[in-house]
């Protein structure tokens, strides 16, 4: 998560299934009630960036100045905040391919508002599951673009995303090993995290693995105070997550914290009927290792809405 507000609220959030929802946005929102329980990072409490749910998919919130989710005054279809929108997918489906299906029907309308930094609510989400599987879902001009493969396996900011791979063709020719771009712009990130991914020895140990996935998320992560205050996904590191869809393992790494911290949704309880469960990360602590026990119970977050 790179981000221009270093003091933006974080909290993980344990939420069970069986939970009656709505789309956050008032009258004519979007309703559901939730078939799998879910752990996910909040931002600002208002919405759901990032986040496992009990079948393993996982699904990860990225800011993209170019997002459009079209006239909001002229929806014909229910409602459901920007904030809500990755947690509907956690709630609703097992797999990529369920969540792809069920958008094609576009069931809903994404509605934006401004976060409590005045920035724009712009964002796309990425999502995948134990299989491998992977879909991009961006809202382009008020159209809903959705990007279905296993070979989708890196996602940044702007620009948007078939722009971004026409990029990465580009630096795919001219080879990682021979030269990089090195800025801290999304589309550079996106090109380095890409040869890294792709260079990468496939590790049989699951402790390997994860070693690998911290160090190829650390090695395009944005120093601590630089930033463009024009751009808001030009931004420092405030924090990063990695998650282990086997395991359903959620580890945490604050950039102002010396250790990782991680949750076991193993040992959460998430069935009908348990209460919701939250811990904050935006506090400077030492602590590192499992991190289950710091939970407590909570009111859930309120879906960031236009006022």
């Amino acid at each position: 998560m790179d981000w221009s507000d270093v003091k933006a609220a974080m909290d993980f959030w344990a939420f069970p299934k069986g939970m009656q929802r709505n789309g956050g946005v008032g009258k004519g929102s979007i309703s559901w009630r939730s078939k799998y329980g879910s752990v996910v990072i909040s931002i600002y409490k208002s919405a759901t960036s990032d986040g496992i749910n009990e079948a393993g998919l996982v699904g990860n919130l990225l800011y993209l100045a170019e997002a459009d989710y079209g006239n909001q005054d002229a929806r014909d279809k229910p409602g459901i905040s920007v904030g809500a929108w990755l947690q509907y997918f956690l709630d609703n489906y097992r797999t990529v391919d369920e969540a792809v299906s069920a958008m094609k029907q576009e069931p809903f309308t994404v509605v934006g508002t401004d976060l409590p930094n005045g920035r724009p609510a712009s964002a796309h989400i990425a999502i995948s599951d134990p299989s491998g599987d992977s879909a991009i879902f961006e809202y382009i001009k008020g159209k809903l673009q959705v990007h279905h493969g296993r070979q989708y396996t890196v996602m940044t900011n702007s620009p948007v995303y078939g722009q971004q791979l026409a990029i990465n063709t580009y630096w795919n020719l001219i080879g990682g090993q021979n030269f990089l771009p090195g800025t801290i712009s999304a589309a550079d990130r996106f090109a380095r995290a890409s040869y890294a991914l792709k260079s990468s020895p496939k590790y049989n140990e699951r402790r390997d693995a994860l070693a690998s996935v911290f160090s190829q998320i650390r090695a395009v992560s944005v120093p601590l105070g630089m930033s463009d205050p024009e751009k808001p996904n030009i931004a420092s590191t405030l924090w990063r997550s990695v998650i282990d869809q086997t395991s359903k393992r959620y580890y945490f790494d604050s950039v102002i914290n010396p250790s990782v911290i991680w949750v076991d949704l193993d040992k959460l309880n998430l069935s009908a009927g348990a209460k919701v469960m939250s811990m904050r990360l935006d506090t400077p602590e030492n602590r590192g290792g499992e991190a289950d026990s710091l939970f407590k119970p909570a009111s859930p977050f309120k879906f960031l809405a236009p006022e």
